[in-house]
């Protein structure tokens, strides 16, 4: 294995920079894409990026070895491709990374949503690429970061440990010990189902936005978001898509982590209910609503998250009737249809996949489709 791997991060956002940076701190050789070229016009004059971050070991000027706007020039050298970039993005990531990936290269999404890695797969398949070609997803982002400047980036902490699975996951040891070397914090999540059912993103965000949207649009997001957002009533809401999401898991023969479990294990947060142990997690006190309800927590988190939990949901004989009313009131309230957008099983082109197969399929790579 190549000790000293070769990373392009694709994006340049606030994670994206804050990943690119602390790569290049830790003295790897680091290219960083961006599709528009003026957004990281500043970092390719200054060759590199300022982080911040309240640990010195994490702070400097990360040296980049290239910044670039080309799909050629990203993916030449790379043994690593980190794509940090809003899982809606990812299916046309895919589809302009396609001509250029080559054999042995590892493409890991940060996070992937839920079934991230799926739908990166299927796109490069139908794109023709022969590349063997390892994709893989992490089940959240490593670090809370910020960008602070042109080529500026803070990182306010990183988490200590992070799930991630690849597709198929008999690879998982191989990416696993790849990415070890910079990431130690990466610990084996199973394979892309466990990681994409265990996104408490798509039961948190989604319904606490749209079940406080006239607050948000009277206030513009002043109020906190989860303290004074979750009342015993969309507690009861939130617990009742919870139970979906691991009844959906269970379908598959998934152990999902509850919504309480997860806040015990991330937060050591506990409670004799949901309500309770939110209000409970000291973290959340201070956390502003967003501002506005055209916000990620609905157009990305509802077509990428909670659509593809449902659409599972429904295929394999699940109830998810609370599943299918938040993501109505999203249709409503954005005048857009997300259930056509969003991933469901036909898009993924998992559909006629029976729960043996699918389970076979990210587990070993091998797609039986009619």
């Amino acid at each position: 294995m190549n000790q000293n791997p070769k990373f392009t991060v694709v994006g340049a956002g606030h994670g994206g920079k804050a990943m690119a940076a602390h790569l290049a701190l830790m003295g790897f050789e680091v290219t960083l894409y961006n599709r528009t070229y003026e957004h990281v016009a500043a970092i390719a004059r200054r060759g590199g990026i300022d982080l911040e971050a309240p640990d010195s070991e994490l702070r400097g000027f990360g040296k980049l070895a290239c910044v670039t706007s080309s799909f050629e020039e990203a993916t030449q050298h790379a043994d690593m491709i980190m794509v940090v970039v809003p899982s809606s993005a990812h299916a046309d990531l895919a589809r302009g990374l396609a001509p250029h990936l080559k054999d042995g290269q590892m493409v890991v999404l940060h996070p992937g949503r839920t079934c991230g890695a799926i739908e990166f797969h299927k796109v490069l398949r139908d794109q023709g690429c022969q590349a063997d070609v390892t994709i893989a997803e992490t089940e959240t982002f490593i670090y809370a970061s910020r960008s602070d400047g042109p080529a500026q980036a803070r990182i306010f902490r990183v988490k200590e440990a992070v799930p991630l699975a690849a597709l198929p996951s008999v690879r998982n040891e191989q990416v696993l010990e790849m990415i070890h070397v910079a990431y130690p914090q990466f610990i084996d999540g199973g394979n892309v189902l466990q990681t994409g059912l265990n996104n408490m993103g798509a039961i948190f965000h989604p319904a606490l936005a749209l079940l406080n949207a006239g607050w948000i649009e009277a206030t513009h997001g002043d109020y906190q978001f989860y303290i004074d957002g979750v009342t015993p009533s969309v507690a009861r809401v939130l617990e009742a898509l919870d139970r979906e999401r691991v009844t959906v898991a269970a379908s598959l023969g998934i152990r999902a982590r509850t919504a309480l479990e997860w806040l015990k294990l991330a937060y050591d947060t506990q409670g004799e209910d949901l309500n309770e142990a939110i209000h409970n997690q000291p973290g959340y006190y201070g956390i502003k609503a967003p501002p506005t309800l055209n916000h990620r927590y609905i157009f990305e988190d509802v077509p990428m998250s909670l659509v593809p939990i449902a659409s599972l949901g429904q295929r394999f004989g699940v109830s998810v009737r609370g599943m299918d009313a938040i993501i109505r009131l999203a249709c409503i309230i954005h005048r857009t249809d997300y259930w056509r957008k969003g991933r469901t099983v036909e898009k993924l082109g998992i559909a006629d996949l029976s729960s043996h197969e699918l389970l076979n399929y990210v587990t070993n790579g091998v797609l039986e489709t009619a």
